[in-house]
Order: C-alpha cells, then sequence, then structure tokens
C-alpha cells in the first residue's frame, strides 16, 4: 500500500511537474515576452497559463497518475477536474492578487513567487487530495 501511494504521488508529482513548467512558461511569455500581451494583466495571464496546464494535467493525471482508479464516466471525471482546478486557480490567482494589489508588490519575481511558489504549492496539495476523494474514485482492481 505505502509502496502504490509512493508510486502514485512520484507520477503525480512528474504530471505536475510538467503541467508546471506549461504554466510558469505562459504566463512569463505572457506577461513579459515578446508583445507585451498581457504586460499589464498578471490575473488574466495567470488564468490562460492554469487553463492550458490544466488540460496537460488532465491528459497525465488520468492516463498515468490514477490510471487504475479511473471511472467509465469520462465526462463526470473531466468536469469534476475542471472544478477541482478552477478551486486551485483561486488558491493561486487569490496569492497573486493579495501580493500585486494588496502588498503592492508588482515585479516579476514577486509575481512569480506569489503566483508561482505560494500559490503553486498550495493549490497542489488541494488538488491531490481532491483528485484521489473526488474525481478519480474508481476501483484500483479493475
Amino acid at each position: 500500500m505505502l509502496s502504490a501511494r509512493v508510486g502514485e504521488l512520484a507520477r503525480f508529482g512528474s504530471v505536475g511537474a510538467v503541467a508546471y513548467v506549461v504554466d510558469l512558461g505562459l504566463f512569463n511569455l505572457l506577461r513579459f515576452g515578446p508583445g507585451d500581451l498581457m504586460e499589464s494583466k498578471p490575473l488574466t495571464a495567470k488564468v490562460v497559463s492554469v487553463a492550458v496546464a490544466t488540460l496537460v494535467a488532465w491528459v497525465g493525471n488520468r492516463y498515468w497518475t490514477f490510471a487504475e482508479r479511473r471511472t467509465s464516466s469520462r465526462g463526470r471525471e473531466l468536469a469534476g477536474f475542471v472544478v477541482v482546478n478552477i478551486g486551485g486557480l483561486v488558491i493561486g490567482v487569490g496569492c497573486l492578487a493579495f501580493s500585486h494589489y494588496v502588498l503592492g508588490l508588482h515585479t516579476a519575481l514577486a509575481d512569480n513567487i506569489s503566483a508561482n511558489v505560494i500559490g503553486l504549492f498550495l493549490g497542489t496539495a488541494f488538488r491531490y487530495v481532491a483528485y484521489r476523494r473526488l474525481v478519480f474514485t474508481g476501483s484500483s482492481a479493475r
């Protein structure tokens, strides 16, 4: 049981790392990349980057991390996955909003620490627990 959980956590971490690179890279590209697409819109940039990273995470978690816990209801899982990720998004964007607008920290470093370190850590813990308890609820003995 313990080795299975450790393996699951390792897969979850690997999928999360890939999604994190997508999220971080796209967030910074939108905020600070060529054309300054969303330079003055940090929250919008974060929502877009999280949405794309969520699609990456959905595929990885459904077909690798929690493959043995999938149910036959892909639509229910996807809906649950999206709801859980909206909760994780609220956590990450909340950290960014607090840092940017309440504390008045407007540097690239401050935005990245609040959104991509603190928000990510809190959101990741929330997501793992919610995925196991609410989304991927099929029997591991399929």
